[in-house]
């Protein structure tokens, strides 16, 4: 293992400046130093790496040190946004999401593909995934070769490190090894992820959570997810595993256990209704939640009772992970917002009651109702992390596959 502690190090110090140099850029070395307390030999010496491996560029600046007078311009830094183009895919019950995006996370390209994907045999999700992905690609006037990595965002239970799906509600079959399957179509190496690691991730780069290295994420849509970052990074389980909030214990019997799930995820909250007529077209076209809003909206309809409950039920889950892990914000996302503030204020007001008086104001609930393309774009952000991280040497990236 000791022979091996320079390595690590050497690919940790290489992602910090990476990182330093996508928050802060336009960054001299100097600052780079002084944000990361590396060594001033030790930026130079990675910098110098990047700028050999077209990774990052530089960018000349007048002396600020005195604006009237002439000086030696500084050197400033930069990610080179033609480094690495990558895919991601948000892949929901009832349709595609995919984002091209340049080195520096920035959209190329987007497209979406309204489909019935819970509907359908695992052969025929790979065919869109497949099409999508390509279609992509072509909508930005590049083709596979030009891209580097892909990486598609699903609900449910993912092994990040195999790519296994262990299980997901828009998969009928348990255990598919989809990274494989997708990395065998396209000829690209292929990540698979928790939507709720991909959107936590989108956060952190471009949203809600670009101020902060330590946050929550709470996904509620079909299932709900659980994403942490901590230093940075996504805490993930044995084997890269994501984390099924859906799937936590409020209440157990001899006879029974009652889930998260049951109180809280949308078929929960849609109950017998989403069964017939209208609402349960609305629930097939992906429009559930705007209907349900509707409903709601008018007097004594036992949806309104159903999402007071379901609020309830997650607030009191987010006071319980606020007790355990005491981040400073918690960013909660998902379709299930839109069942508006009957919902919110419930979760609130749980949340209050259940949260220690002792920490009650450490963390910071915030709603966003983020965009399919954010999500897209998050599972882009979680391709990049890999080549990011990936060891660089003179002729570039190594694929990590």
């Amino acid at each position: 293992m000791k022979t091996a502690d320079p390595e690590l190090m050497r690919a940790i110090n290489r992602f910090t400046v990476l990182d330093k140099i996508r928050r802060r850029g336009p960054i001299s070395r100097v600052e780079i130093s002084e944000r990361s307390q590396l060594s001033t030999t030790t930026v130079s010496a990675i910098t110098a790496s990047l700028l050999d491996d077209g990774l990052i560029l530089t960018r000349h600046e007048g002396d600020i040190r005195n604006t009237a007078a002439r000086g030696r311009p500084r050197v400033m830094l930069e990610l080179n946004p033609d480094a690495a183009r990558v895919v991601g895919a948000k892949i929901a019950n009832n349709r595609l999401v995919f984002a091209l995006t340049n080195f520096c996370g920035e959209v190329l390209s987007q497209l979406t593909i309204p489909v019935g994907v819970d509907r359908l045999p695992i052969g025929v999700i790979s065919d869109l995934v497949e099409d999508g992905v390509r279609r992509c690609i072509v909508d930005a006037g590049l083709s596979l070769s030009d891209i580097d990595t892909v990486c598609l965002g699903l609900p449910g239970v993912v092994e990040h490190r195999t790519g296994k799906v262990r299980s997901s509600p828009i998969f009928r079959e348990t255990d598919i090894n989809f990274a494989e399957e997708m990395t065998s179509r396209l000829g690209l190496p292929t990540i698979v992820e928790s939507d709720a690691h991909a959107i936590a991730l989108s956060h952190h780069w471009f949203g809600q959570a670009r101020d902060l290295d330590d946050f929550v994420i709470v996904s509620l849509e079909q299932t709900l997810g659980l994403a942490l970052l901590h230093n940075g990074q996504v805490f993930r389980g044995a084997g890269g595993l994501s984390h099924n909030l859906g799937d936590l214990v409020l209440g157990a019997t001899s006879e029974e256990t009652l889930r998260l799930s049951a109180v809280a995820g949308e078929t929960a909250i849609f109950g017998e209704q989403q069964l017939v007529g209208h609402f349960a077209e609305a629930v097939r076209l992906g429009r559930g939640m705007a209907h349900a809003q509707a409903l709601i909206a008018s007097e004594n309809n036992p949806l309104s009772g159903a999402a007071i409950r379901a609020g309830e039920a997650v607030g009191l889950a987010i006071a319980n992970i606020v007790t355990l892990f005491g981040p400073p914000r918690v960013i909660i996302v998902g379709s299930t917002l839109g069942l508006g503030a009957v919902f919110t204020d419930s979760l609130q007001q749980s949340y209050s009651r259940a949260i220690p008086s002792s920490i009650s104001e450490v963390a910071e609930l915030v709603f966003d109702q983020s965009t399919d393309e954010a999500w897209a774009q998050g599972a882009a952000v979680v391709a990049l992390r890999e080549l990011y991280e990936s060891p660089w040497g003179t002729t570039g990236p190594a694929s990590s596959l």
